[in-house]
């Protein structure tokens, strides 16, 4: 069993390097969120980026001495050695890590000569006193100083002496550890354990490990390297990264602690795992990978019938474990391939027990909606209302709907402006109201909100947050049929409906109604 804390080093670099994902941009506001939401699953360090090379992440370790009280992770600042011909001391950047308040700096090296020379333009010797000169400058300022050897396994087969006396050079000026990077993710998890065990017998250097996600290995290569010795691994949450990302942190620990019997976060914090990782994607507004290992919403989703029935029975038989260790759930999807079993099972988690002539009658329309283009699989709220209006013989509703229709306007230089005419029954009156909006669909959900708003206040909770339309027969083109998907929130849980037309709007309005009477009723209006 390996203990946790300094033994093992489980590091975030969800904030620089996860940062550099196409299209994610986090704002100071939003690294100081993710940094506290990182810190509950136990990591024991957090990358808050590069003081001195971008005004925000200055701004961030500036606040981040106020504002940031993390419990368990201590921050560190990443930055690069000092520029040749500069003495650290009078290097701006070194002088931005000092001043940053981290009480850790992780420095980036080249340790591949042609890097040294065509990237950086000195000597191979030069930079070699550049490494000694800044983790020596920063550790006599009271800081812990971590190497980054950039591009290492590709500077060890180019010439794999000078790869390891950068490492040697770090860790006699003070470097703690030295993670070896794969920079360019070219790796595979046999080479990468031979240059690890290689490096660890050869240099006693401490070793750490860094690795991206281009040939997909990152994990299987963070796992190679600690089995050959590595005892720091760097990733990043939800596999954050440039390119195709980085190696999953949360993956990388649960495989180690759950698989391979290393204790490496404190006790009982995995489980907050996806928790943490879809409160992260709220606030990078990247949505979570459904199919992500462990975390997933998909992780422990189980759609064919053979499953279901097999699940019944016991529920290792077709999971590796339990998915309340990493904080997730089982989930039975409802769809044609499910059976008897996926049905039964599927009320059970809802809070019916349903007889077998109910679960017969309840599978059939499941399977007959379907070959018509209703989905359930992703849509629990629909399900459930059907399967309430099975059980109890009638649909739930709020609101009695009459008639509604849409218009959509477009005037030359003007941007197009819809509007919804809603016609209902509810609270005993009848109600007609318009609504406009951005498109027939918002139109169409302003009127029915505006109609009822005063009778049900709970609705203003409600909020639409993800949209998806699918054309199910293409081959009829703009008379196809269509499917959509409405995921609304309350702002403390969501759910997903479902709708299926000859027509878009038609097909919204029915999610549309399944999400507001779901909602409602989950507020006991």
């Amino acid at each position: 069993m390996t203990a946790t804390g300094d033994l093992f080093h489980v590091y975030d670099t969800t904030l620089r390097d996860g940062a550099q994902q196409e299209g994610l941009t986090l704002s100071v506001a939003d690294k100081l969120a993710v940094a506290r939401h990182i810190d509950g699953l136990g990591v024991g360090f957090i990358e808050g980026g590069w003081p001195g090379a971008n005004p925000r992440d200055t701004e961030f370790f500036r606040r981040a001495r106020e504002e940031l009280h993390l419990e368990h992770a201590r921050l560190a600042a990443f930055g690069a050695t000092r520029r040749a011909g500069l003495a650290a001391a009078d290097d701006p950047l070194v002088a931005a890590l000092r001043d940053s308040g981290a009480g850790v700096v992780t420095l980036v090296a080249k340790s591949h000569d042609r890097h040294v020379e065509l990237a950086l333009r000195t000597t191979l010797a030069e930079n070699l006193a550049m490494v000694r000169d800044t983790v020596a400058h920063l550790r006599a300022e009271g800081q812990r100083v971590f190497l980054d050897a950039e591009h290492f396994f590709d500077g060890y087969r180019d010439n794999r002496d000078y790869a390891l006396e950068v490492l040697r050079t770090a860790f006699e000026a003070g470097a703690e550890v030295a993670a070896l990077c794969d920079t360019n993710g070219g790796m595979l998890p046999g080479w990468v354990g031979d240059v690890v065990h290689d490096v660890v017998e050869t240099t006693g250097v401490r070793v750490g490990i860094h690795c991206h996600n281009d040939t997909g290995c990152a994990v299987a290569n963070t796992l190679a390297a600690v089995d050959a010795g590595a005892t720091h691994v760097q990733g990043t949450l939800n596999g954050y990264g440039e390119r195709t990302g980085n190696a999953d942190l949360v993956t990388v620990v649960a495989n180690l602690e759950l698989k391979l019997d290393r204790q490496v976060l404190p006790a009982g914090l995995l489980g907050e795992a996806t928790r943490v990782a879809h409160a992260v994607a709220e606030v990078t507004n990247v949505p979570p990978a459904s199919r992500q290992p462990y975390v997933g919403t998909s992780a422990f989703a189980h759609k064919a019938g053979l499953h279901a029935s097999a699940i019944k029975v016991d529920p290792d038989l077709y999971q590796h474990m339990d998915p309340a260790g990493v904080g997730n759930d089982m989930r039975l999807l409802v769809s044609d391939m499910a059976g008897r079993a996926s049905i039964e099972l599927k009320g059970r988690e809802l809070g019916f027990e349903l007889g077998p002539e109910l679960v017969q009658r309840v599978t059939g329309r499941v399977k007959d909606l379907e070959s018509r283009g209703w989905t359930f699989e992703a849509a629990d709220a629909s399900f459930e209302l059907l399967l309430l209006e099975e059980v109890e013989g009638v649909r739930p509703s709020y609101v009695e709907v009459e008639s509604w229709r849409v218009i959509t306007e477009t005037r030359i230089g003007d941007d197009a402006l819809s509007e919804a005419t809603v016609k209902l029954r509810a609270g005993g009156a009848r109600i007609v109201v318009t609504g406009e909006g951005n498109g027939p669909v918002n139109a169409l959900d302003a009127a029915l909100r505006q109609a009822i708003s005063q009778l049900y206040p709970e609705i203003v909770k409600f909020e639409l947050i993800d949209y998806k339309v699918r054309i199910l027969d293409q081959g009829h083109g703009t008379d196809a049929i269509t499917r959509v998907l409405i995921e609304t929130t309350d702002g403390q849980r969501s759910w997903v409906t479902v709708g299926v037309g000859p027509n878009v709007i038609e097909a919204s309005w029915h999610a549309l109604i399944d999400g507001l009477t779901f909602g409602l009723r989950r507020h006991d209006a």
